[in-house]
């Protein structure tokens, strides 16, 4: 861009000086140090989260989903993270796979049952600390009416301040698993996998 062009197109000018200046206005105070994260109860921000489930198909490939509508809050403290609570809430009609055959016959009584049991909870019962920014989340899954413990090993991924929200931020990653024929979902074993993978990847809002 010339400075002919500045002079011409004003508007244009300014649009570039900001988007240079945005990670600085994003992240002003980013830290990733985990006694520098400020404690609190958070929120989950529902448009920066993503819930992936994936399963073995035929021992070929990996099927992958997603649920669209699910919700969580978070109590932390980074000074007593073993204290740490987090509870989340999954609607089980919002499953998503690209496939509306597909999603019809699971969400059916004879894999989810969401007519039953339209919702999956999760709330933690011990936080075990692996290292500086690593924790295992262990809580009771419920779903299908039935509920079992679960552990999700988690990364908090930084914190900062947000200027689109106007709420400190705070980054967050958890991966786990579980057997689906724990909650009576024992089908086409051998050809479907019996092991659930979870991926979570979500941003949380201090209140």
């Amino acid at each position: 861009m010339t400075l002919k062009d500045s002079i011409r197109y004003p508007s244009l000018l300014l649009a570039m000086l900001l988007l240079s200046g945005c990670v600085s206005v994003v992240r002003p105070n980013f830290q990733t140090e985990l006694v520098k994260l400020r404690s609190g109860e958070y929120t989950l921000d529902p448009a920066h989260a993503a819930l992936i489930f994936k399963v073995d198909h035929l021992e070929l490939s990996t099927y992958v989903g997603r649920f669209n509508s699910f919700d969580a809050s978070l109590d932390f403290d980074p000074k007593n993270v073993a204290a740490t609570r987090l509870s989340g809430v999954v609607d089980m009609n919002s499953m998503d796979t690209n496939d509306s055959e597909l999603e019809d016959t699971i969400k059916g009584t004879d894999w989810f049952d969401v007519a039953q049991f339209p919702q999956a909870t999760f709330d933690t019962t011990n936080v075990q600390v692996l290292d500086d920014s690593r924790f295992e989340f262990t809580g009771d899954l419920t779903f299908r009416g039935i509920t079992k413990p679960v552990t999700l090993t988690a990364t908090f991924n930084g914190g900062a301040d947000n200027f689109l929200t106007g709420k400190y931020t705070l980054g967050f990653t958890a991966m786990g698993s579980f057997k689906r024929s724990d909650y009576g979902m024992d089908s086409f074993a051998g050809i479907i996998g019996d092991e659930i993978n979870l991926e979570i990847f979500a941003e949380f809002l201090r209140n």
